[in-house]
């Protein structure tokens, strides 16, 4: 829940900047819609990366949470867009501009909320 929670603001911000068409080409479809679902898809399998192996971690509390949701999306936002999906569509990896600050915001974004959802939910169980 914590990880489609995040995708779905992620994945609105994206769509503003107009970033889920290369979403889409990381499977061979330039088109928003695919992009969207891609990343939605995404977002879950990350999401379940934290959740799942830190659950004790997560349920500390609400602020233990967000950082570590924070730190974890800072973590992607390096590992994603600024190594793996670069190399998967034959761009210069590690490029710092605008784009990839947006997109910094973008996944500290997502961590916080994955983070926060993954606490209350487990809080829950």
């Amino acid at each position: 829940m914590g990880g489609l929670s995040g995708g779905v603001v992620f994945g609105a911000l994206m769509a503003m900047m107009g970033m889920l068409p290369m979403i889409g080409s990381l499977v061979g479809y330039s088109s928003a819609v695919i992009g969207f679902i891609v990343h939605l898809v995404i977002s879950v399998v990350i999401g379940l990366t934290l959740t799942l192996p830190f659950a004790s971690l997560l349920k500390r509390g609400l602020v233990v949470s967000a950082v570590v949701g924070l730190v974890y999306g800072a973590l992607w936002w390096v590992l994603g867009p600024l190594l793996i999906m670069p190399l998967m569509i034959g761009m210069p990896i590690l490029t710092l501009d605008g784009s990839s600050m947006m997109s910094l915001l973008g996944h500290l974004i997502y961590g916080v909320i994955l983070g926060l959802v993954a606490h209350l939910v487990l809080r829950r169980r």
